[in-house]
């Protein structure tokens, strides 16, 4: 089998089965994860054990992972090289933070939750969309 039908095998592999956990722990539903966010009011604190779940996974496979030659599927490893902290950053993730306290969403459950057609799952993604294209025309602005 050709490695890029393998590459396209690999992550659709990997979508189906993160889309299953974030359904099945509920990081889907904007309820769960305002709740979780809650931490003054209703709070519920379920999702610490996802992201546990999560980190108890990540973390021992990254360290693991990093230390092959190069990834099973490609050339080399794909790693950020910037290394301080700069206002973009900074606002990008305060911006992050807001809008999925704000509507309980974040990019890969709002991905996953496309299938329910909800109202407000196609309004935050096309909201997302503006945004990365908004984005997208500033950063070119400022390069060229």
């Amino acid at each position: 089998m050709a490695t890029g039908t393998l590459r396209v095998l690999a992550a659709l592999a990997s979508g189906l089965i993160f889309g299953l956990g974030l359904a099945i722990s509920g990081m889907m539903n904007p309820a769960k994860v305002i709740g979780f966010l809650d931490v003054a009011g209703d709070w519920d604190p379920t999702l610490i054990f996802v992201m546990g779940g999560a980190l108890l996974v990540t973390i021992p496979a990254y360290r693991v992972i990093l230390k092959r030659q190069r990834p099973i599927l490609e050339d080399n490893f794909s790693l950020p090289t910037k290394k301080t902290l700069d206002a973009s950053l900074i606002g990008g993730s305060a911006l992050f933070g807001v809008g999925w306290g704000l509507v309980g969403f974040c990019p890969g459950p709002a991905v996953a939750a496309l299938g329910t057609a909800l109202p407000s799952v196609l309004a935050f993604i096309a909201a997302m969309l503006a945004g990365m294209g908004l984005h997208a025309w500033i950063s070119a602005r400022k390069a060229g």
